[in-house]
């Protein structure tokens, strides 16, 4: 049987490099493409040294008759219409970036500040698999979630479902990412000496870009109008996230048991025991999330969610939706044998 060819466009950005590493251990998957503007001529491990050596290419020199499947690591803005052109030569298209997020081409504008580069695309299928692994079976074009939204949304979720969120109780996020998080372009924030001893918040309040996806999401499942207050810092190590989600619910042992029961078979979602915390050190350079639960004061539920940023909440997350879009089993490439 041939294998399933897939171009990597931004292949020398961190999550592209994480995806590229993934995806030479499918059986059915040649990486016969990846893209880099920068270092077009050169190969991979000119950015990578361990990496191999797959040349890379300009993205206008991409031959998309050549590909059954591309995977876009690229900025917001960039990706929507390499997607459409994909899209329309007949190819299955996972999208890592922003553009395909959002449902409607005004809330994109609404966070992204510049209209939508291709509107006609959406709405699209949203790429979270615990939820959505229906919707994203044998479908063409597949957005993969944010990595904060990804860790939000897999605390949240199961509650949101199970009616057991107070309305109009604020929902408070205090969340910690890792310096990759930001991307490999330098910038004076993320250099070394700027963040070694250091933790600083940014972008806090309302202000964060994934809250649009997230407020999307929590409201197609049935939460409509719930405050959500997102407080980002950045932490003085290469990755990781984790997201300390404080919310109202009816009965904190009833939501906590909710939680328990909706990843009880999740292959990627493990609950902690109670009277365990989830820390980096569960998640980070895996697939997996890990979520700890602990009732507090009132009806409050501390949601404690650890991801890797570069694994589940990009690179292994499409990986899985990758999986999903061709009917492997879920796990391939990512957990033992396919």
């Amino acid at each position: 049987m041939s294998k399933i060819k897939v171009g990597v466009y931004g292949g020398t950005g961190y999550t592209g490099w994480e995806l590229i590493q993934l995806l030479v251990k499918h059986p059915s998957i040649e990486v016969a493409a990846v893209t880099s503007e920068r270092m077009a001529g050169t190969s991979l491990s000119a950015a990578y040294p361990m990496a191999p050596d797959l040349p890379l290419v300009s993205v206008d020199s991409v031959d998309l008759k050549l590909l059954d499947a591309v995977f876009l690591c690229l900025p917001h803005t960039h990706s929507a219409k390499i997607a459409m052109q994909a899209h329309a030569a007949g190819l299955k298209v996972i999208d890592l970036s922003a553009d395909l997020r959002l449902n409607t081409p005004q809330d994109y504008e609404t966070w992204y500040h510049v209209p939508h580069p291709a509107p006609e695309l959406l709405p699209v299928v949203y790429g979270l698999p615990e939820f959505n692994r229906s919707q994203i079976a044998g479908k063409s074009l597949v957005a993969n979630p944010g990595c904060y939204a990804t860790a939000m949304l897999l605390g949240l979720l199961p509650l949101v479902q199970a009616g057991q969120i107070i309305e109009d109780a604020p929902i408070i996020v205090d969340a910690k990412s890792g310096t990759s998080g930001a991307g490999r372009t330098p910038k004076q924030q993320t250099l070394f000496s700027e963040v070694h001893g250091n933790f600083s918040p940014y972008s806090i309040g309302r202000a964060h870009r994934h809250i649009g996806e997230v407020e999307q999401q929590l409201a197609m499942a049935g939460l409509q109008a719930q405050p959500l207050i997102f407080s980002p810092h950045l932490l003085p190590v290469d990755r990781g996230i984790l997201a300390a989600i404080y919310v109202q619910v009816k009965d904190a042992q009833q939501a906590a048991n909710v939680i328990q029961t909706a990843y009880s078979h999740e292959e990627f979602v493990t609950v902690l025991p109670d009277g365990k915390l989830a820390t980096l050190a569960h998640a980070v350079r895996t697939p997996d999330a890990v979520i700890s639960l602990t009732p507090s004061a009132g009806n409050t539920l501390i949601v404690m969610v650890a991801i890797d940023n570069l694994m589940k909440g990009a690179a292994s997350q499409a990986v899985q939706n990758f999986n999903l879009l061709f009917g492997f089993d879920e796990a391939c490439a990512l957990r033992g044998s396919c």
